[in-house]
């Protein structure tokens, strides 16, 4: 019996938010190419893109403080935040014309508004978020946003946080109200929905592995994980969003851009409100300072959820460590990753990064009482029963190769051939929030021919494509006002909402 064959322009391996995008922006881009997408697990965005697995937060650098260190002369840098918040613009627009045009559905399905804010205490630390404000407030993105150190504003906007808290022990806060949580799960399906419109979706189907043929195109080995068939897609561009597995397939795959490249998973578990009056007491989502040695993914932040219409509320990350590169993987995960192109680069990490392993280790050995008393930071009379513990997802953090030495990377990372026939995603932060910008570099670096005719649909989908809305105050309010209205932002505010904008 002949082995089942199908054939595809474009081959999208794994269901979560990057792949859906991808598949949305080349189904409006061209409609006549025929897209089939494989997904081990047996629904979409069960992985990374998971609500409960994901931060949600939107991450434009409203409130994340990692992405404006203070550097050794006391200046905050806001390169990071800036470009951030560009491209998660570019993601805004993309979903408000995607509910125009009939790609999305409800928004408040999958984006709700909620208030970002940085959070700091000690006089230090009142100080840095005092320098951040003056180093963002004064551009245009991020000109709404506040410096509190009022004892009793600080207790109005944020009154779980308030209860019982020594303000002998100075607080600070950079408050922006117009923030967003996203269920990135809930927007995946929604984007899947319409891509599957005119394409074929295969859940239950793991990608075994990848051959390049001499014409270029690839052959992709499909198991059905229910059946057991295996059968072989023919494609002539193939692109790995499978989270934590997309390392091993490019790797599989044999191009040598993925020479070097490996990965340090490092797992993480929140605890999660149980008591409904907590719940309603607090509606932001607070980041606070990551300590000394953690990786930026782990700064600690409570942070209100809305699923399924729902509220809910998380505090964390605790750090854990597991060799498993998905939530769903094996335990061979990371030494099966290890290659002799990247044997010394993984191997030179470990002297570089003693302040990273000493803080997990540190997570690994903390009690249930310690950790309430982190919780208590944010929450001084947090109780235990108040909260139950869930494992989020698992990340795996880019150690990019420089020869023999490598470098521990906490972004993400685009690896595509140079012949623009594959490429893949790799890393974490900030990830799904700028899941629309690093798709279409996917786009710039594997369709080089075709991407100078694709700019007028890009700009009709994303009108400031190729402009910087920091650099143009009017364009940036022309377009915050029109992304509110279609993502239906303006209204549905919680406390200390704006005021709606006026013509």
């Amino acid at each position: 019996m002949a082995q089942k064959v199908i054939r595809t322009d474009v081959a999208l391996v794994g269901a979560g938010i990057m792949s859906a995008t991808l598949g949305a922006l080349l189904r409006q881009l061209e409609p006549s190419w025929s897209i089939s997408l494989f997904e081990r697990l047996d629904a979409a965005a069960a992985e990374s893109s998971d609500p409960w697995n994901n931060a949600g937060t939107g991450h434009s650098a409203l409130c994340e403080l990692n992405y404006t260190p203070m550097g050794a002369d006391g200046q905050i840098d806001i390169t990071k935040a800036l470009n951030i918040n560009e491209q998660f613009q570019q993601s805004r627009q993309f979903w408000a014309h995607g509910v125009d045009n009939g790609v999305l559905g409800a928004p408040d399905e999958f984006i709700n508004p909620i208030p970002h804010v940085a959070f700091a205490h000690g006089d230090s630390g009142v100080d840095y978020l005092g320098k951040r404000h003056a180093a963002l407030a004064g551009h245009t993105l991020f000109e709404a946003m506040e410096y509190i150190t009022d004892e009793a504003t600080f207790a109005d906007r944020l009154p779980l946080m308030a209860k019982g808290r020594d303000y002998s022990d100075p607080v600070a806060l950079n408050w922006y109200t117009e923030g967003t949580d996203v269920d990135f799960g809930a927007l995946t399906q929604q984007l899947l929905n319409f891509v599957g419109r005119d394409a074929s979706l295969y859940f239950g189907h793991d990608v075994r592995n990848l051959t390049q043929q001499s014409d270029g195109s690839w052959v992709v080995k499909v198991r059905n994980t229910r059946s057991g068939e295996t059968f072989r897609v023919e494609a002539k561009f193939v692109f790995v969003g499978a989270g934590g597995g997309a390392l091993h397939l490019l790797q599989k795959s044999g191009i040598p851009e993925a020479k070097g490249f490996g990965g340090f998973p490092v797992s993480g578990e929140f605890f999660r409100c149980t008591n409904p009056d907590l719940i309603a007491e607090h509606s932001a989502k607070v980041y606070g300072q990551a300590a000394v040695g953690a990786p930026p993914m782990s700064v600690p932040h409570l942070d209100t959820r809305v699923i399924n219409h729902q509220k809910g509320l998380l505090f964390g990350p605790y750090a854990g460590w597991s060799p498993k590169f998905l939530k769903t993987g094996g335990i061979m995960d990371l030494p099966k990753s290890v290659k002799p192109g990247n044997l010394l680069p993984m191997m030179s990490i470990a002297p570089k990064e003693f302040g990273l392993l000493k803080y997990l280790i540190g997570e690994l050995a903390a009690s249930p009482a310690d950790r309430v008393k982190t919780l208590s930071e944010f929450v001084p009379e947090a109780t235990g029963g108040d909260w139950e513990m869930i494992t989020a997802g698992q990340r795996v953090q880019v150690i990019r190769g420089q020869g023999a030495k490598g470098n521990l990377e906490f972004g993400t990372a685009v690896v595509a051939a140079g012949d623009g026939t594959i490429a893949g995603l790799l890393g974490a932060s900030p990830g799904a929030s700028t899941a629309v910008p690093a798709m279409i570099s996917v786009l710039q670096q594997c369709f080089g021919d075709r991407f100078d005719g694709w700019q007028g649909k890009l700009t009709e989908m994303i009108p400031s494509y190729g402009q910087k809305l920091n650099d143009n105050p009017a364009l940036f309010r022309q377009m915050w006002d029109w992304t509110n209205r279609s993502l239906e932002l303006t209204g549905r505010g919680g406390r200390h909402a704006a005021p709606e904008q006026t013509d």
